[in-house]
C-alpha cells in the first residue's frame, strides 16, 4: 500500500514512546514521533534502508505494557529536513496481529487518567531540574500552555537548579508525578540524579524525561540508567507538551 494512503486510512497521532530492539546486543533505544494502527515514525540514527524489516518493542515503562511488532522501512528522513533523523515504518500486510496490537497501544497511550474520587480536577506535580534560567522560562511557558489546555486537570510546576535540590524536594510531600531534567548541571548532574531515583524504591517507577544537548553516548547512558524519554536540545514546545501529556496520560 502507498504510505500516503496508509496515513489517510489511519490518522497518526503525536506520541513520544520508547522503542527498544529485541535480541540486539547493542540495546539501542529510540523514540517514536507519531504512530497509528498502520505505522510509526521513528526518531533514530540507526543505519536503516528502505525495505528493511525488523522487530520493535514499544513501551512507556511503568505506564504501558511493552508491545512488540514487526515493521518495514518505507521512507528515510535526513537530519535537518523537518526534524531529527528518522524513518517512516509501516506494519507489513502479512502482520495482521501486529496492526491490532499497535492500534490497541495507540488507544492506551491516549487514554484519559481516572478522575479523582471527589470529582474535582486531577492534580499533577511536575519537577523541572535545570540550571539555565532562560531554559527554565521556556519550559514554564510550555507547561503553562499545557495547563490552560486541560480543563479537567491541574498541573503545578516546581523547579530545582541541580540534582541535589531535586532529591531534597523528592524527599518531601506532596509527591511528584513527573521529573524533567537536564543532564549537565553543577553540584549533582542529571546522570547521578537518575541513578539515585532508580535505586530508591520510592522513586523507581517515577516517570523521568531528560531534555539535553548531549550526544549519542550521553543519550544511551541516560536510557541505560532508566530514563523513560530522552529529547534532544534544541527541543520544540510541541515535543515537550506531547511528551508530558503522554507521560501523565492526559487525554
Amino acid at each position: 500500500m502507498d504510505p500516503g494512503q496508509e496515513k489517510r486510512r489511519d490518522p497518526r497521532v503525536p506520541l513520544v514512546l520508547r522503542v527498544d530492539y529485541p535480541g540486539r546486543e547493542s540495546a539501542l533505544r529510540d523514540t517514536t514521533e507519531n504512530l497509528s494502527a498502520g505505522g510509526i515514525f521513528l526518531r533514530t540514527e540507526r543505519d536503516l534502508s528502505v525495505g528493511d524489516r525488523l522487530p520493535l518493542q514499544i513501551s512507556f515503562p511503568g505506564l504501558l505494557a511493552p508491545v512488540t511488532v514487526e515493521v518495514e522501512v518505507v521512507r528515510k528522513r535526513n537530519p535537518g529536513e523537518t526534524g531529527p533523523s528518522g524513518v517512516a515504518l509501516r506494519i507489513p500486510a502479512d502482520r495482521v496481529g501486529d496492526r491490532a496490537a499497535l492500534a490497541h497501544l495507540c488507544e492506551q497511550a491516549q487514554a484519559a487518567p481516572p478522575a479523582d474520587v471527589a470529582g474535582g480536577p486531577r492534580r499533577y506535580r511536575v519537577l523541572v531540574v535545570e540550571d539555565n534560567p532562560r531554559v527554565v522560562e521556556m519550559y514554564e511557558y510550555a507547561l503553562r500552555k499545557l495547563r490552560s489546555a486541560e480543563g479537567a486537570v491541574d498541573v503545578s510546576v516546581e523547579f530545582a537548579a541541580n540534582g541535589h535540590e531535586a532529591l531534597a524536594r523528592l524527599a518531601r510531600t506532596p509527591r511528584l508525578d513527573l521529573v524533567m531534567a537536564d543532564l549537565y548541571m553543577p553540584v549533582m548532574d542529571g546522570f547521578a540524579l537518575v541513578e539515585k531515583l532508580r535505586a530508591d524504591p520510592r522513586t523507581v517507577s517515577l516517570p523521568v524525561m531528560v531534555i539535553s544537548a548531549g550526544g549519542a553516548d550521553a543519550r544511551q547512558r541516560a536510557l541505560d540508567l532508566g530514563v523513560d524519554v530522552y529529547l534532544q536540545k534544541p527541543v520544540q514546545f510541541a515535543d515537550i507538551i506531547g511528551t508530558v501529556r503522554a507521560l501523565l496520560r492526559l487525554s
